[in-house]
């Protein structure tokens, strides 16, 4: 059955999203990812075309509303039917106080991590509607739930996230179209990086996201991909519009 189903990955040439693209692919999906224009978004190009040449990847800033826009016309050309969203992409934005952080830096977490996902899925819908099922995964993070001082953009982008989700649950459900967010967990991939790279005067935690580094508490992106796989190609309608954390997966 996985066979003839087409998921798409945002953010999907590294991290977490590079890691779901090849657990679909190496189940037989076909897998459409969507990323930045960089030399890992061709590695994972040349990585899907080789499993599944029906599989494809798509160059696309989810800062722009118009590459946005470009990049649904050609999917929706390409893939009539889809049967699966993974709405991973996300960026940390501005980490400081909200009265400091640069106003462009904060809207574009906005855009990237809440406001592109209603764009994107909105052009795709009708591909969504004809697959007469379709999964969609949003990525979301602790940080919906709970505030971190510094971190303004990133939680009210997170918030907005599950919020949306629980929206298209109700709205998609009767055009087959579920919707679940999931927590992945502290996964080991580059924002954490950037994280532990901001000092101590602009996000008063960072000791306590090293030392997640430094004890081993960053999880391989591989690990949660494959516990997240069969809530993503799995969930039922009844599961739409849940919350779901990795770790009681």
């Amino acid at each position: 059955m996985s066979e003839s189903q087409v998921y798409l990955v945002t953010g999907a040439s590294k991290g977490l999203g590079r890691s779901i693209c090849e657990v679909l692919a190496t189940n037989g999906f076909t897998v459409i990812g969507i990323a930045r224009n960089s030399i890992e978004l061709s590695s994972l190009e040349n990585y899907l075309k080789n499993i599944n040449p029906k599989s494809g990847i798509f160059a696309c800033d989810l800062s722009s509303e118009n590459q946005i826009a470009l990049t649904a016309d050609k999917i929706t050309n390409d893939f009539p039917l889809i049967h699966g969203l993974i709405h991973n992409a996300g960026i940390i934005g501005p980490v400081g106080s909200m009265f400091n952080v640069e106003t462009n830096l904060w809207n574009e977490t906005i855009q990237v991590n809440l406001l592109a996902v209603q764009q994107l899925t909105k052009l795709l819908y009708t591909s969504m509607v004809k697959a007469q099922r379709c999964r969609v995964t949003t990525i979301s993070s602790g940080a919906a739930v709970n505030s971190l001082e510094s971190w303004s953009a990133y939680c009210t982008s997170k918030a907005g996230l599950e919020m949306w989700t629980r929206s298209l649950a109700d709205e998609g459900s009767s055009h087959g179209i579920s919707a679940v967010s999931v927590a992945p967990g502290i996964v080991d991939t580059d924002m954490q990086a950037t994280i532990r790279s901001v000092s101590v005067d602009d996000f008063p935690m960072v000791e306590r996201f090293i030392g997640f580094h430094n004890n081993g508490d960053l999880v391989a992106p591989d690990v949660v991909a494959n516990s997240l796989y069969e809530l993503i190609t799995n969930h039922s309608m009844d599961d739409s519009g849940n919350r779901f954390d990795v770790r009681e997966l």
